[in-house]
């Protein structure tokens, strides 16, 4: 069962700022953290209902275990430490969740 971190960002007030900042340090930071498998941002999200975000990030580890174990680190902290930065630029709302794979449903 795969865990995932999603963060839902809000349009920051200067996004050139926040993209420079987000692209040059925290993606960096966050490749850095321990056993992530996978690190994906969305841009130009379009709500279904209710405002957009601005960016999406959805970050993989394989367990929950290990997800919870690389914010422990010190990459993580240090992640952490940054991602307060981040949201002194654009609010942001984040989650922790399992997953699993649901087959596609046969015709």
């Amino acid at each position: 069962m795969k865990a995932r971190f999603l963060v839902l960002y809000e349009t920051p007030a200067n996004p050139e700022a926040f993209g420079r900042h987000y692209r040059e340090i925290h993606i960096p930071l966050g490749r850095r953290l321990p056993g992530l498998r996978r690190y994906a941002v969305g841009r130009d999200v379009a709500a279904v209902r209710g405002a957009p975000y601005y960016l999406v990030a959805e970050l993989d580890w394989d367990t929950m275990d290990e997800l919870r174990a690389a914010f422990a680190s010190p990459e993580g902290r240090a992640t952490a430490a940054d991602a307060a930065r981040l949201a002194e630029l654009a609010p942001v709302r984040s989650m922790i969740f399992t997953m699993d794979d649901v087959p596609p449903r046969e015709s």
